[in-house]
């Protein structure tokens, strides 16, 4: 198969992708020509930016073809001839969703940040436009060195979020954090460079799906931890999570969003888009392993959980369990674990994401993110209670709302693929319920504390801000086919690509020379 055979033109009279990826970028960059004193104006500018981006992104959704597994809206240019580099952009059903989330994640983040962002307000915007453009960029690029320009560009603007605007840890965590997924990244390089070399001279994306997997079962394995260095670190797998709870910690409220509903899913993306067409057989080799992995970053995850003081801490390591939730599910090679594995992305970061934003909410009244600082808060925020308990009970996967039947779908790929593994990866759910329902406890339901008794409850703003992720918990837990709808014709072409694999060696066969 062909580069072209495999992509649809884009049938829109406008280039699509390129608008929506490099519109936050210019404007960031025009925001820079704004005093720095005009606040307002700055604030108002860069939400008008991302609420244009967003609109701009709908034509993806009403016009995409379901039917298809094909790359559309593409783009294809020519950049850097000599290296056979191309301007390349495309959609399919599995990154059409995250390029949804993100126009949408970026709304909420300037509208979280109004008040709380007073010290180098324009300079904040910016970062956000900036990152804004970098997400959708890689979720978009359809060739592979245009894919990690953009994958390293992220970095920085998440630095900056971190390092300027964090807490008072932030020095400790913005090292830590770029030293992981810089580490990550050199290694991925490596392989970029040797699949290069190997694949015919070319970074294109679809056309590297049709070579890659015939080579041999070595070289793909030696890829696939290339690779594997950079995803894992970037969604963050046990052991390579610790990055993750930090950098949350110290993040601003629109960092963490940002961290939470996006970035730690284009580890997971890259999982689908690379490793399992380019290398599958060994992905098929490595397929037990991780979902082995996954399962300790379930459980892990989840029990740690139980010894957090910290609101934000707390959540973050629910992330690392709820993402072993989607690696499982990705990793169980079967449709209902892929499609799983694709709509828990899309549900954690709805959930997720709004709970750093309550988080955020409260902590821009209190400066206190202690669970033992607050008590009874639903009798002096009761509309903050109602949104937080929604948002739990997604969180613990309850029936109607979006994490039911993402982790459903995954528990159901996961006992068909491996039955142990598939049982011990339930006990996450109970323990997940556990820990989320003694932080709504503690925090709603005790005593009274002095220190909320006289808070005011969400104001209108932050309601708008957090609204459209309560949406789409009972949309998605109500009508998951609107959305695996998209990525279904996606899916079975991605098992296909896999079942053409006919390796049949064992992992330590292979590892030790056949």
């Amino acid at each position: 198969m062909t580069d072209l055979d495999s992509m649809i033109p884009n049938t829109l009279a406008y280039p699509i992708l390129t608008v929506l990826t490099f519109l936050p970028i210019v404007g960031g960059l025009l925001l820079m020509l704004v005093p720095s004193s005009s606040h307002r104006l700055i604030r108002t500018s860069a939400l008008g930016m991302t609420l244009l981006t967003f609109l701009l992104s709908l034509p993806l959704f009403t016009s995409f073809d379901k039917s298809t597994w094909m790359m559309q809206f593409t783009e294809n240019r020519p950049w850097i001839e000599a290296w056979n580099i191309n301007y390349s952009l495309g959609v399919d059903g599995i990154s059409v969703l995250f390029v949804l989330l993100s126009t949408l994640v970026a709304i909420l983040c300037v509208l979280i940040s109004w008040t709380a962002i007073e010290q180098k307000v324009k300079e904040f915007h910016v970062a956000i436009l900036i990152i804004e453009g970098a997400m959708i960029g890689v979720f978009c690029s359809l060739d592979l060195f245009l894919f990690y320009v953009f994958w390293e560009a992220m970095l920085i603007p998440m630095y900056l979020l971190i390092g300027i605007w964090g807490g008072p840890g932030r020095l400790y965590a913005t090292i830590k954090f770029f030293l992981y997924t810089l580490v990550g990244s050199l290694l991925m390089l490596i392989g970029i460079i040797t699949l290069y070399l190997k694949g015919g001279q070319t970074f294109s994306i679809p056309e590297l799906m049709a070579q890659a997997p015939g080579f041999s079962v070595e070289l793909q394995l030696t890829l696939w931890v290339a690779f594997f260095a950079a995803f894992a670190v970037k969604v963050p797998m046990f052991p390579v999570h610790t990055w993750l709870p930090d950098a949350h910690t110290e993040a601003p409220t629109a960092g963490s969003v940002i961290l939470a509903a996006v970035l730690i899913k284009m580890g997971a993306y890259g999982f689908l888009r690379f490793s399992i067409p380019f290398f599958p057989g060994a992905t098929q080799l490595m397929a037990v392993p991780m979902m082995a992995l996954s399962v300790v970053a379930i459980v892990y995850g989840a029990v740690i959980c139980y010894g957090q003081t910290d609101l934000k801490r707390l959540i973050a390591y629910s992330s690392v369990s709820h993402m072993g939730f989607v690696t499982l599910g990705i990793f169980a090679l079967n449709t209902q674990g892929l499609e799983g594995g694709i709509l828990q992305m899309l549900n954690h970061g709805v959930v997720t994401g709004g709970l750093f934003l309550m988080v955020g909410a409260v902590y821009e009244r209190t400066h206190s993110r202690e669970i033992a600082y607050y008590g009874g808060m639903a009798r002096s925020l009761p509309v903050y209670a109602v949104f937080f308990m929604v948002l739990t009970l997604s969180a613990i996967g309850f029936p109607t709302t979006n994490g039911f039947i993402g982790e459903f779908l995954i528990l159901l790929g996961g006992f068909a693929r491996h039955k142990p593994l598939g049982v011990v990866a339930a006990t996450g759910v109970i323990l997940g319920a556990g820990y989320m329902l003694w932080l709504y406890r503690r925090v709603f339901f005790q005593e009274t504390s002095e220190n909320v008794s006289a808070l005011q409850d969400l104001t209108g703003r932050e309601i708008v801000a957090v609204l459209p992720m309560l949406i789409f918990v009972f949309w998605i837990g109500l009508y998951p086919n609107a959305f695996l709808g998209f990525m279904h014709a996606s899916v079975e072409h991605l098992i296909a690509q896999v079942g053409q694999a006919e390796e049949t060696l064992t992992l330590a066969q292979v590892l030790m020379g056949r």
